[in-house]
Protein backbone atom coordinates (compact mmCIF):
# COMPACT_ATOMS: atom_id res chain seq x y z
CA UNK A 1 0.00 0.00 0.00
CA UNK A 2 2.11 2.87 -1.61
CA UNK A 3 -0.11 5.86 -1.14
CA UNK A 4 0.48 10.15 -1.88
CA UNK A 5 -1.60 12.43 -0.44
CA UNK A 6 -1.95 15.39 -2.92
CA UNK A 7 -3.66 18.81 -1.80
CA UNK A 8 -3.15 22.60 -1.10
CA UNK A 9 -1.46 23.93 2.09
CA UNK A 10 -3.88 23.54 4.63
CA UNK A 11 -6.29 21.28 2.69
CA UNK A 12 -5.91 18.41 5.52
CA UNK A 13 -3.74 15.74 3.52
CA UNK A 14 -1.66 15.55 6.51
CA UNK A 15 -4.51 15.00 8.97
CA UNK A 16 -5.72 12.49 6.79
CA UNK A 17 -1.78 10.79 6.33
CA UNK A 18 -1.85 10.06 10.29
CA UNK A 19 -5.00 8.88 10.38
CA UNK A 20 -4.48 6.34 7.64
CA UNK A 21 -1.00 5.28 9.25
CA UNK A 22 -2.35 4.51 12.48
CA UNK A 23 -5.51 2.46 10.65
CA UNK A 24 -3.36 0.56 8.37
CA UNK A 25 0.08 0.16 10.44
CA UNK A 26 2.37 2.05 7.81
CA UNK A 27 4.21 5.02 8.25
CA UNK A 28 3.55 8.57 6.70
CA UNK A 29 6.39 11.08 5.78
CA UNK A 30 5.86 14.52 5.59
CA UNK A 31 8.66 16.11 4.14
CA UNK A 32 7.30 19.31 5.39
CA UNK A 33 7.55 18.39 9.20
CA UNK A 34 11.22 17.20 8.81
CA UNK A 35 11.95 20.54 6.97
CA UNK A 36 10.56 22.32 9.89
CA UNK A 37 12.55 20.18 12.22
CA UNK A 38 15.26 20.85 10.10
CA UNK A 39 14.79 24.55 10.15
CA UNK A 40 14.40 24.85 13.72
CA UNK A 41 17.62 23.06 14.59
CA UNK A 42 19.28 25.26 12.23
CA UNK A 43 21.16 22.04 10.51
CA UNK A 44 22.82 22.61 7.37
CA UNK A 45 19.88 21.22 5.35
CA UNK A 46 17.26 23.36 7.45
CA UNK A 47 19.86 26.44 6.49
CA UNK A 48 19.59 26.14 2.94
CA UNK A 49 15.29 25.12 3.02
CA UNK A 50 15.09 28.56 5.75
CA UNK A 51 15.18 30.83 2.99
CA UNK A 52 12.33 29.66 0.66
CA UNK A 53 10.37 28.35 3.26
CA UNK A 54 9.71 31.89 5.01
CA UNK A 55 8.71 33.08 1.50
CA UNK A 56 6.08 30.39 1.17
CA UNK A 57 8.33 28.59 -1.80
CA UNK A 58 9.35 25.14 -2.52
CA UNK A 59 12.37 23.83 -0.63
CA UNK A 60 15.27 22.91 -3.79
CA UNK A 61 14.19 19.42 -4.80
CA UNK A 62 17.94 17.90 -4.10
CA UNK A 63 17.11 19.01 -0.26
CA UNK A 64 13.78 17.12 -0.50
CA UNK A 65 14.74 14.45 -2.49
CA UNK A 66 17.58 13.55 -0.43
CA UNK A 67 15.39 13.10 2.65
CA UNK A 68 12.97 11.12 0.73
CA UNK A 69 15.57 8.31 -0.52
CA UNK A 70 16.89 8.06 3.26
CA UNK A 71 13.78 7.83 4.12
CA UNK A 72 12.06 5.24 1.98
CA UNK A 73 15.44 3.14 2.27
CA UNK A 74 14.16 2.27 6.31
CA UNK A 75 12.42 -1.02 7.12
CA UNK A 76 9.24 0.07 8.39
CA UNK A 77 8.70 1.28 4.43
CA UNK A 78 8.77 -2.57 3.28
CA UNK A 79 4.69 -2.99 3.77
CA UNK A 80 3.98 0.18 1.95
CA UNK A 81 4.05 4.09 3.05
CA UNK A 82 1.83 7.18 3.03
CA UNK A 83 4.31 10.19 1.20
CA UNK A 84 2.47 13.67 2.55
CA UNK A 85 3.99 16.68 1.08
CA UNK A 86 6.20 14.71 -1.77
CA UNK A 87 6.23 14.87 -4.63
CA UNK A 88 5.68 18.57 -5.47
CA UNK A 89 6.55 18.72 -8.77
CA UNK A 90 6.20 16.20 -12.01
CA UNK A 91 10.20 16.72 -11.93
CA UNK A 92 9.84 15.28 -8.54
CA UNK A 93 7.82 12.34 -9.69
CA UNK A 94 9.44 11.44 -12.44
CA UNK A 95 12.62 10.88 -10.06
CA UNK A 96 10.48 8.64 -7.79
CA UNK A 97 9.79 6.50 -10.96
CA UNK A 98 13.50 6.87 -11.15
CA UNK A 99 13.84 5.58 -7.72
CA UNK A 100 11.41 2.76 -9.21
CA UNK A 101 8.71 3.46 -6.47
CA UNK A 102 5.68 1.68 -7.73
CA UNK A 103 2.85 4.23 -6.65
CA UNK A 104 -0.20 2.73 -6.17
CA UNK A 105 -2.84 5.34 -5.22
CA UNK A 106 -2.29 9.54 -4.94
CA UNK A 107 -5.46 11.27 -2.97
CA UNK A 108 -6.11 14.91 -3.88
CA UNK A 109 -8.04 16.77 -1.30
CA UNK A 110 -9.68 19.71 -2.91
CA UNK A 111 -10.57 22.55 -1.18
CA UNK A 112 -10.82 25.96 -2.45
CA UNK A 113 -8.36 28.86 -1.82
CA UNK A 114 -10.92 31.10 0.23
CA UNK A 115 -11.38 28.78 2.12
CA UNK A 116 -7.40 27.62 2.71
CA UNK A 117 -6.78 31.47 3.57
CA UNK A 118 -9.20 31.61 6.75
CA UNK A 119 -7.82 27.89 7.87
CA UNK A 120 -4.06 28.94 7.77
CA UNK A 121 -4.19 32.46 8.93
CA UNK A 122 -6.24 31.13 12.07
CA UNK A 123 -3.78 29.14 13.23
CA UNK A 124 -1.59 29.81 16.56
CA UNK A 125 0.96 27.76 18.12
CA UNK A 126 2.74 28.47 21.61
CA UNK A 127 6.41 29.26 21.28
CA UNK A 128 7.29 27.34 24.33
CA UNK A 129 5.77 24.06 24.01
CA UNK A 130 4.26 24.16 21.00
CA UNK A 131 0.84 23.17 21.23
CA UNK A 132 -1.45 24.29 18.10
CA UNK A 133 -4.77 25.89 18.30
CA UNK A 134 -6.87 27.71 15.50
CA UNK A 135 -9.02 30.73 16.64
CA UNK A 136 -12.17 30.18 14.56
CA UNK A 137 -12.49 25.96 14.99
CA UNK A 138 -9.63 25.57 18.24
CA UNK A 139 -9.44 28.80 20.05
CA UNK A 140 -7.36 28.84 23.44
CA UNK A 141 -9.60 29.44 26.27
CA UNK A 142 -6.36 31.54 27.44
CA UNK A 143 -7.40 33.70 24.54
CA UNK A 144 -3.98 34.80 23.44
CA UNK A 145 -1.87 32.72 25.62
CA UNK A 146 -1.18 29.17 25.78
CA UNK A 147 -4.04 27.28 27.47
CA UNK A 148 -1.21 24.53 28.75
CA UNK A 149 1.83 26.57 29.69
CA UNK A 150 0.03 30.13 29.65
CA UNK A 151 3.21 31.40 27.49
CA UNK A 152 2.07 33.83 23.98
CA UNK A 153 0.74 32.14 20.87
CA UNK A 154 2.02 33.61 17.83
CA UNK A 155 1.14 33.30 13.95
CA UNK A 156 3.82 31.02 11.81
CA UNK A 157 5.06 33.41 9.11
CA UNK A 158 3.66 31.09 6.47
CA UNK A 159 0.56 30.93 8.00
CA UNK A 160 0.07 34.87 7.90
CA UNK A 161 -2.62 35.58 4.81
CA UNK A 162 -0.15 37.38 2.30
CA UNK A 163 2.42 34.18 2.71
CA UNK A 164 -0.39 32.11 1.98
CA UNK A 165 -1.61 33.44 -1.02
CA UNK A 166 1.85 33.26 -2.23
CA UNK A 167 2.17 29.58 -1.39
CA UNK A 168 -1.46 28.73 -3.04
CA UNK A 169 -0.07 30.62 -6.24
CA UNK A 170 3.35 28.21 -6.05
CA UNK A 171 0.93 24.88 -5.51
CA UNK A 172 -1.55 26.11 -8.32
CA UNK A 173 1.38 26.35 -10.54
CA UNK A 174 4.32 23.63 -9.76
CA UNK A 175 2.36 20.90 -7.41
CA UNK A 176 -1.66 21.02 -8.80
CA UNK A 177 -0.16 19.62 -12.51
CA UNK A 178 0.84 16.06 -10.16
CA UNK A 179 -2.97 15.70 -10.63
CA UNK A 180 -3.21 15.00 -14.47
CA UNK A 181 0.27 13.67 -14.16
CA UNK A 182 -1.01 10.50 -12.14
CA UNK A 183 -4.68 10.44 -13.74
CA UNK A 184 -2.60 9.79 -16.61
CA UNK A 185 -1.41 6.64 -15.27
CA UNK A 186 -5.00 5.52 -13.39
CA UNK A 187 -4.24 6.34 -10.29
CA UNK A 188 -5.15 10.09 -9.05
CA UNK A 189 -8.48 10.25 -7.26
CA UNK A 190 -10.35 13.44 -5.93
CA UNK A 191 -11.78 14.00 -2.29
CA UNK A 192 -13.89 17.13 -1.53
CA UNK A 193 -12.53 18.30 1.68
CA UNK A 194 -15.50 18.85 3.99
CA UNK A 195 -15.81 21.22 6.84
CA UNK A 196 -16.19 18.24 9.42
CA UNK A 197 -12.41 16.06 9.60
CA UNK A 198 -14.74 12.99 10.12
CA UNK A 199 -16.74 13.66 6.95
CA UNK A 200 -13.46 14.22 4.70
CA UNK A 201 -12.17 11.11 6.60
CA UNK A 202 -14.89 8.78 5.53
CA UNK A 203 -14.57 9.85 1.65
CA UNK A 204 -10.84 8.69 2.10
CA UNK A 205 -11.79 5.46 3.28
CA UNK A 206 -13.98 4.80 0.86
CA UNK A 207 -11.53 5.36 -2.54
CA UNK A 208 -8.64 3.28 -0.17
CA UNK A 209 -11.23 0.34 0.35
CA UNK A 210 -12.22 0.85 -4.07
CA UNK A 211 -8.27 0.98 -4.06
CA UNK A 212 -7.14 -1.80 -2.07
CA UNK A 213 -10.66 -3.81 -1.54
CA UNK A 214 -9.70 -3.05 2.43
Amino acid sequence: MRIIFLGAPGAGKGTQAELISAQYGIPAISTGAIIREAIAKGTEMGLAAKAYTEKGMLAPDEVVIGIIKERLAKDDCKNGFILDGFPRTVVQAEELDKMGVDIDLVISIEVSDDDIVKRMSGRRVCGSCGSSYHVLYKPSKNGDQCEKCGSDLSIRADDKPEVVLDRLTVYHKMTEPLKDYYKSKGKCVEVEGQEILDDTSALVREQIAKAFGR
